[in-house]
């Protein structure tokens, strides 16, 4: 019996090695499929319609300021000013009355200088496939600029081809490794469980009425 627990010890050891290196190798391939279509160089950005800018909340459960949240609104910003984009999407989580993402960040981008009247809200953006997919077949985008973190861009740019969107992607300054040690965790296996949505169909969890935008 002794033995045979040691045996199957060692095929647990070695399955989780070989699905480490397959996670890692995956992790790998969707930043190298999408390195030509995404930059931090605002002036290798293509100008288009609409940004869709993916939410996160404004702060982080100890009250401080989200990072991820700070240096997107930032990146919208400088594609306003800079005459790259005519209007944003801000797509996020409103799934309970006390929390609401795009409201959030759509305050913070007036406050940097994007008209409200530019601003577009898609309050059922519970994750990057909804978000993505409701962008066309809600908002009637087909061509769109993708601002997050870049890891989170490269993972949307993918979602985006499986379903006909063109996209490009402007990386919103990342936050330093410690403290997004747990977001790149969660990355991790965010880009598996995306390949298996895409095999079996995934759906976003609401889609509703066509909302045009001028």
């Amino acid at each position: 019996m002794k033995r045979l627990f040691k045996g199957l010890g060692r095929k647990i050891i070695y399955l989780l090695i070989i699905g480490a290196f397959l996670g890692v190798l995956n992790y790998t391939l969707i930043s190298w499929l999408s390195s030509k279509e995404n930059s931090f160089d605002i002036n290798e950005v293509p100008s288009k319609k609409v940004a869709l800018v993916l939410g996160t909340s404004e702060f982080l459960k100890n009250g401080s300021t989200n990072l991820y949240f700070k240096f997107r609104v930032e990146a919208i910003a400088r594609l306003w000013k800079a005459g790259k984009i005519k209007y944003v999407l801000v797509s996020g989580d409103n799934s309970r009355k006390d929390y609401d993402e795009p409201s959030a960040m759509k305050e913070a981008l007036v406050e940097k200088g994007v008209p409200a009247s530019r601003i577009i809200l898609d309050y059922a953006g519970f994750r990057t496939l909804d978000s993505v997919v409701r962008a066309k077949e809600v908002f009637g985008q087909d061509d769109i600029l993708i601002v997050s973190q870049q890891f989170h861009v490269e993972r949307a740019l993918i979602l985006a081809d499986f379903k006909g969107i063109e996209a490009y992607g402007y990386n919103a300054v990342d936050v330093e490794v410690y403290s997004g040690f747990r977001t790149k965790v969660r990355e991790y296996f965010a880009r598996i469980k995306m390949w298996l949505d895409l095999l079996i169909g995934v759906d976003p969890k609401f889609l509703g009425d066509p909302i045009s935008i001028p």
